[in-house]
């Protein structure tokens, strides 16, 4: 299988990018070890799938083109599938399914595929595409329990450990096996000793509880919605049974810090899935601590509107954006003396709002509602105490 792998790079070379893989100095210092990044969310469709895509493709015989392709996918895929099925010529269609992020439709719709909204998970949408899929005489291009993709997959590994030969630890994400799979093969040829941790969202454990033979449940929204595989590989789960050292799973607030981190601190975006592995290493830096390690930045297609939603989160968490609570009696000079004060703290005010009727306070009472920009949460624990040292009633909402 690794000689899978080579021929595999040797196959989409010049069709892929090979992306930097660069280490971060900043994010190095914040995690206790040596992180490099391979930014596959820097490919033309902004993910790895891509790789696995062509490698796919490019195995079909002229018949087998002809006759056109069919995937499943929550979006990735579909994109990589769909920009080199159309660049090869080759018929496409794409079954996404219902709640796929409309950046992801849309580009894929972009390259030129047929795309079939149908299913309320991945496995409702691979259903349905096998059933089209075989009543039109399409090939069915699955998104992971493939060799020819995982052996694409794996050529992500072979660039790292060429551009950072020194690697000891890869942190790799999990959805139906086929990225870390393929990387394993590959990493484990080339440095036996080589760790490899995969990492899954807590809502979607599923490679967890096939390989640890739990029963976590599965359920509800993930930022990580390029990992949320309900059933994984029949192939993937065996090559991760003997190759992957452990598999741990991250919250959704360790995702969506990692997400806001890369931004801020690489200024580069990336998706939920594709920040897992950060998401990881952030949540246990001790288990990490000093060593050499590759984290791969899968994917970048993620909701503009998302990503405003995130960074508008993660200043809350820091104290940096807080919506204060204060009760102040209704008589004209009370909005001014707040706003006084926190211009005075340092404060600066976003949103203002009173609150007259729908609230518990007597009848000469309103509710003040403050958004306010501080600069970290020593800071907002300031202004706090001087409001309350001005006399004012005020509280975080779900704090009183």
């Amino acid at each position: 299988m690794p000689e899978d792998i080579t021929a595999a790079g040797a196959s989409i070379a010049g069709s892929v990018l090979v992306t930097e893989c660069d280490q971060s100095r900043t994010l190095s210092e914040i995690c206790g070890c040596n992180l490099w990044l391979k930014f596959e969310n820097l490919q033309f469709t902004s993910t790895f799938k891509e790789r696995g895509a062509l490698n796919r493709l490019l195995a079909l015989s002229p018949e087998e083109r002809r006759r056109g392709v069919i995937a499943m996918s929550a979006g990735n895929h579909a994109q990589g599938v769909a920009y080199h099925a159309n660049r090869l010529g080759i018929p496409a269609a794409i079954v996404m399914p219902i709640g796929t992020p409309m950046v992801k439709i849309e580009n894929t719709r972009r390259h030129g595929a047929n795309t079939i909204i149908s299913g309320k998970t991945l496995e409702e949408a691979g259903e349905f595409a096998r059933t089209h899929g075989e009543a039109h005489g399409m090939i069915m291009i699955h998104p992971y329990d493939d060799p020819l993709i995982i052996a694409g997959q794996g050529t992500i590994a072979l660039e790292m450990l060429r551009a950072a030969p020194q690697l000891d630890t890869l942190v790799v994400p999990i959805g139906g096996g086929g990225l870390i799979s393929g990387m394993a093969v590959a990493a484990k040829s080339l440095k036996p000793d080589l760790q490899i941790v995969g990492v899954q969202a807590q809502l979607y454990p599923s490679m967890y509880n096939a390989i640890k033979g739990d029963r976590l449940p599965m359920r509800g929204d993930t930022l990580a919605e390029g990992i949320a595989v309900k059933v994984p590989g029949r192939i993937t789960t065996e090559i991760i049974r003997h190759l992957v050292d452990d598999i741990v799973l991250v919250t959704e607030d360790q995702i969506e810090r990692a997400v806001a981190m890369l931004i801020a601190i690489e200024k580069t975006v990336v998706e939920g899935a594709g920040a897992t592995g950060l998401a990881a290493v952030l949540a246990a830096p001790e288990r990490f601590a000093g060593r050499n390690v590759g984290l791969v930045l899968t994917g970048g297609n993620i909701d503009t509107r998302l990503i405003a939603s995130v960074l508008t989160r993660e200043l809350a968490r820091e104290g940096r954006l807080t919506q204060i609570a204060i009760d102040i009696v209704d008589r004209p000079g009370q909005l001014a003396a707040v706003s006084a004060l926190l211009a005075e703290a340092g404060a600066n005010i976003i949103e203002v709002s009173h609150q007259r009727t729908f609230s518990d306070l007597p009848a000469k009472g309103t509710l003040l509602e403050v958004v306010i920009e501080t600069r970290d949460r020593a800071h907002l624990d300031e202004v706090m105490k001087r409001l309350g040292e001005a006399g004012f009633v005020a509280w975080l909402p779900g704090r009183r």
